[in-house]
């Protein structure tokens, strides 16, 4: 396969994975905001969306405060910015033409559909109700998507590298998601493990589709350490660290089989693979659970930059 090819296959699964991502945090975001606080008590739940989409400096850059109209247009519909939902469907489509023989009839139809379906709206929805139906529509497109890719491809590189990029790009989200909320989101005022604070692990884990999951598997009323350790050293989350790096794994040793070499990518991912199964949450949470999803943020670019080295120029 041409890396020119791989590249676009990566990056079209990133982006489709990007904008639904980035309608689950808006929509999270609208529940948060409509929870009641102490008196006095303020929040700042749009500033959190920013930073859980890792585009605070740009925000910021172009507007003066977080609030909800301002936040919803940058990261759903501003061409300024390349993380928008617009910009990802936009790229990602442009990515799927670049490589339209690559896909199946079903991947091209999903994504070129939902491309099509976007320019229709213009620069948004009118009201919030609207708004809110349109978040939902973006994940079910993402999921139609990653389903028709799932259903109708080949498993070859093609398909590798498709899922490759989808699991970067979640094991990113879930791990920003998780440290934005435990650092940001609870104003002082409020006492952890308070009503704010259990709707805002609720709104969390609803945003990853694991508030049945997290009941299902520890059956107690939520807890920060318990989710902490759902969404990042479960194996049965799917969206979990450790789901995402097992995937990788497999992923990464199918293309090293198949181009019979191995490389640093497929070190550096058994790496951090091998962190996550032996990580504890107790010891987590003794040395800090911020400097741990910080390492493992900064881990997982390394991938990145290693896939990119070895595949992708």
């Amino acid at each position: 396969m041409l890396s020119r090819t791989a590249d676009n296959m990566y990056w079209l699964a990133r982006y489709v994975e990007r904008a639904e991502y980035l309608a689950r945090i808006l929509e999270a975001t609208q529940r948060l905001a409509a929870v009641p606080t102490s008196a006095g008590a303020t929040t700042n739940e749009w500033e959190s969306a920013v930073a859980t989409a890792g585009c605070a400096a740009a925000f910021f850059s172009a507007h003066k405060a977080a609030n909800e109209q301002t936040v919803t247009d940058f990261l759903a519909f501003s061409p300024d910015n390349p993380s928008s939902i617009r910009s990802c469907f936009e790229v990602a489509r442009a990515n799927a033409r670049s490589v339209r023989t690559a896909l199946t009839m079903e991947m091209w139809d999903a994504i070129n559909g939902t491309w099509l379906e976007l320019q229709k709206l213009g620069s948004g929805p009118a009201s919030r109700e609207q708004f809110a139906t349109f978040l939902r529509w973006v994940q079910e497109s993402s999921l139609r998507f990653d389903g028709s890719a799932y259903r109708t491809m080949l498993r070859n590189d093609s398909y590798w590298f498709s899922r490759l990029g989808v699991f970067m790009e979640r094991a990113d989200n879930t791990a920003r998601i998780l440290d934005v909320k435990y650092h940001l989101l609870l104003p002082p005022q409020e006492h952890v493990g308070g009503p704010l604070d259990y709707f805002q692990w609720a709104a969390i884990l609803r945003s990853v589709s694991a508030l049945t999951a997290y009941h299902w598997v520890y059956r107690q009323s939520l807890k920060p350490w318990l989710i902490a350790d759902l969404l990042m050293l479960n194996d049965q989350m799917p969206r979990s660290l450790a789901s995402c790096y097992a995937h990788l794994v497999e992923h990464l040793d199918n293309i090293a089989r198949a181009y019979s070499r191995q490389g640093p990518a497929q070190r550096h991912a058994r790496l951090v693979r091998t962190r996550l199964v032996n990580s504890r949450m107790e010891e987590i949470f003794k040395t800090g659970l911020h400097e741990f999803i910080g390492g493992f943020i900064s881990d997982n670019n390394r991938l990145g930059a290693l896939i990119t080295e070895q595949y992708l120029l």
